[in-house]
């Protein structure tokens, strides 16, 4: 597994602008890698996703856009033509062949919910709410939210063979049901 650099990517003064690269399937950590070593700024936005299997759970950070990275460059000072020969990189997303900027703003509001690279979007959540868990060992059940504190911590209680079971849990591992 590739490890990169989880540091929060910043603009640099100038003319940079976040471009939009396409990977090859599950590359994008080997992508993302490749296109720092070689001095380019990423940002590969991830979220905790639960996977079943074999009656196994395991949590993994999964791209938020699967085949997708952010890049910033400078379309005067880059050698951005580089970029297409990077190992686990597909192309770039162009159009009539030059880079299309990501609109301003879409990348600095999905890196001010981030820490490092995990993506977070914390619903709004009431008391006495019914929730949906999203990962862990019950992921998919539905509770009622029973309390919130400032931590982040919940407590959810699950109706399970006939009895209320309390679970206590981290706030972005639910999700309002609906």
């Amino acid at each position: 597994m590739w490890q990169v650099n989880a540091e929060t990517p910043r603009v640099p003064e100038g003319k940079g602008r976040w471009f939009l690269v396409h990977t090859h399937p599950r590359r994008e950590g080997k992508a993302e890698f490749h296109l720092r070593a070689q001095g380019f700024t990423t940002y590969l936005p991830q979220f905790r996703r639960t996977i079943r299997h074999a009656r196994q759970l395991r949590t993994i950070l999964a791209p938020l856009f699967p085949r997708y990275l952010f890049l910033i460059l400078d379309l005067e000072r880059d050698r951005w033509l580089s970029v297409r020969s990077t190992v686990g990189v597909s192309s770039l997303v162009t159009c009539e062949g030059r880079p299309i900027p990501v609109p301003i703003g879409v990348v600095e509001a999905l890196i001010e919910r981030s820490e490092g690279n995990l993506t977070t979007f914390d619903p709004v959540l009431v008391e006495g709410q019914s929730v949906r868990i999203l990962s862990g060992p019950f992921a998919d059940f539905v509770g009622m939210l029973e309390r919130l504190d400032g931590a982040g911590r919940v407590r959810v209680l699950l109706e399970m063979m006939g009895t209320v079971v309390p679970v206590a849990l981290h706030r972005s591992a639910l999700s309002p049901a609906a």
